[in-house]
């Protein structure tokens, strides 16, 4: 199987590659490692959905691929969500897209500047509606999350968000990758692991080793059973 393996940056999989066999560099941010009977090219494009973007329409334009598996790690909104746990991501959203009015947001919807898409858009939300099929994926807890460019870390934010969008988890990159995996109709997940809660910056509550050693084993599982 030829799959894509994203990743924001090199740390969050790290241990996961040590379990693959490298075959050769195809750019500065693309790999290629095989796997068993599987040939895995990793992605590292870099923090945010700028960098996320680029350089997966740039890959996904110069090769086809069974399936893509965005992985990372993220922030929880919600104490139902502990730090080490490892989520599926069923839709996501760019939370900050479009205008404010006063204390108001205003949603790209609300501005009838929202075009209708070749994937389920649901009140701007992007639903995962080709999955891959997974026993490791269908095991994990589905959540909703918004992609941001700045995680929040201000109490006043944090509510106006949760009361906008009510989500569970938060990352930098999510919605680029749904935005092209869907548009290129290439079956996909998204898999996080919540290394932090979403609150005024404390990084002594965030634990980063675990929650990388719990995503590289969750995707390991998930790999061994594609």
């Amino acid at each position: 199987m030829n799959i894509l393996l994203v990743s924001a940056t090199y740390i969050e999989i790290e241990p996961l590659l040590l379990m693959f066999s490298f075959e050769k560099e195809v750019n500065q941010k693309l790999k290629r490692y095989t796997y068993k009977n599987h040939n895995i090219d990793v992605l590292i494009p870099g923090v945010g959905m700028t960098c996320t973007a680029y350089w997966l329409g740039k890959t996904l334009a110069s090769k086809l691929y069974d399936t893509a598996l965005n992985v990372g790690l993220a922030g929880s909104f919600t104490d139902i969500i502990n730090v080490g746990d490892v989520v599926n991501i069923t839709s996501d959203q760019i939370s900050e897209l479009g205008a404010e009015d006063g204390e108001s947001f205003l949603s790209l919807i609300d501005m009838d500047l929202i075009m209708d898409e070749d994937f389920i858009l649901n009140n701007g939300e992007m639903e995962n509606t080709i999955c891959i099929e997974n026993p490791t994926i269908d095991s994990l807890k589905k959540v909703k999350a918004i992609s941001v460019n700045t995680t929040h870390g201000d109490d006043e934010s944090i509510k106006k968000v949760k009361d906008l969008f009510n989500p569970q988890v938060e990352s930098m990159e999510g919605a680029s990758f749904f935005y092209a995996c869907l548009l290129e109709g290439i079956t996909c997940a998204q898999i996080r692991s919540v290394s932090n809660k979403v609150e005024k910056r404390k990084k002594d509550n965030w634990d980063i080793p675990l929650a990388v050693k719990n995503l590289c084993s969750t995707t390991l599982q998930i790999i061994n059973t594609l």
